[in-house]
């Protein structure tokens, strides 16, 4: 692996299924980190970073998993570090319209309750 990094494998635009990506983001926590991947910006795995304290890493890491093998997300890992971005491009390309109506769906998940905190 060079400075770089390697990408992680991720699905062919064209072989990005819709249902596939319905369903990864039918998680209220996905569709968060997908609004968050949104912006355009590289992230890396850390919960706090995310806005998603609660949640241990190694369930943050399961959710970057999901969105990945659903097409929705590249991940490029270097050395024991992974960092993703929104394939907001490609996924415009196959699917038109569709980011920018899940981003309207998703509008308000910053006010998701904590599962950890009572009554969340």
């Amino acid at each position: 692996m060079d400075n770089d990094g390697e990408w992680l494998p991720q699905p062919d635009v064209a072989d990005i299924q819709l249902a596939k990506v319905l369903h990864a983001l039918g998680d209220p926590v996905r569709l968060r980190l997908f609004a968050i991947y949104a912006t355009g910006e590289q992230y890396d795995c850390s919960s706090e970073r995310l806005g998603l304290g609660h949640l241990h890493k190694s369930t943050v890491s399961h959710h970057m998993r999901v969105l990945r093998e659903a097409g929705l997300t590249s991940t490029r890992a270097v050395g024991r570090n992974r960092y993703v971005r929104l394939r907001r491009t490609e996924l415009d390309a196959r699917f038109p319209g569709l980011t920018e109506a899940l981003l309207a769906a998703a509008k308000g998940l910053d006010d998701l309750d904590d599962p950890t905190r009572p009554g969340g």
